[in-house]
């Protein structure tokens, strides 16, 4: 991650913490004006969608932290695999005509500026036949190989979307545990069991639960849409390979290097 955004990452996690400490202190005050008031008022206050969605507590900070932390993971792989998995269809073209001439140079020079991992792949099985002709079998494995490090380099990170998708969702059942336990516990100091007490804070509280789901949700659909742009490329690659190993054993392709 670059040094911009962990410094953005910080920053937004203060702010987390800095507004939702001050939503803490408020509801400890209106708990404190609970226990002294024999019959509280019943107020209707206009709050914005964020000052609404501050009030699901302390959770709140993990929750937010995990969903800019998805979100950075989700772009950022998002990105990268769009970019290397990009297949030129000339690629193909070059090697048949360094098989055809005897001479991969040209190929090679290519495939350098090619940063794709299909370019990766299909040099690497270059290299290998030019410098051991007619070992079939070693080129596909050293073939598989680069692709499969190709694989891990999308895939790195990826995990952590996985474990996001469960972790996000129980910290907001936490947190709402823990708000239905101050809830009780300040019925039991002010013995003020009222319906808006309860089922004020209880919603108040179950605002984690769903914040912590909609995490959830998005850091499993990020996993599953990330992966299955891997998965695709897998697959590509095995056929480019397939194809790559039939073109270089043809015999009818004017092969010079033997």
């Amino acid at each position: 991650m670059k040094q911009s955004t962990k410094v953005l990452f910080t920053a937004i996690a203060m702010v987390l913490m800095g507004t939702v400490y001050a939503q803490v202190t408020s509801e400890t005050g209106v708990v404190a004006e609970t226990a002294t008031a024999a019959a509280p008022k019943v107020t209707t206050e206009e709050i914005s969608a964020f000052e609404f969605l501050m009030k699901g507590g302390v959770f709140l900070i993990p929750i937010g932290i995990l969903l800019f932390y998805t979100l950075v993971v989700m772009v950022e792989k998002f990105r990268y695999i769009k970019r290397v998995t990009k297949l030129d269809a000339s690629i193909m073209n070059s090697v048949e005509s360094g098989k055809r001439a005897g001479n991969f140079d040209a190929t090679l020079s290519a495939l350098d500026r090619d940063t794709t991992a299909y370019g990766s792949v299909i040099k690497q099985g270059v290299e290998t036949f030019v410098s051991r002709p007619g070992k079939t079998s070693e080129i596909e494995s050293n073939m598989e190989k680069m692709a499969n490090i190709e694989i891990g380099k999308m895939e790195k990170n990826i995990n952590h979307l996985g474990l996001i998708a469960g972790i996000a969702p129980t910290l907001g059942f936490i947190g709402t545990i823990s708000g239905v336990i101050k809830i009780f516990y300040s019925i039991s100091i002010t013995e003020n069991v009222s319906i808006g007490n309860i089922s004020g804070g209880l919603y108040e509280k179950m605002i984690s639960s769903g914040s912590g789901l909609v995490v959830g949700i998005i850091a499993f659909a990020g996993y599953h849409l990330l992966n299955g742009m891997i998965d695709k490329y897998a697959l590509n690659i095995q056929k480019l390979n397939l194809e790559f190993v039939n073109l270089i054993n043809n015999p009818g392709n004017g092969d010079k290097t033997k």
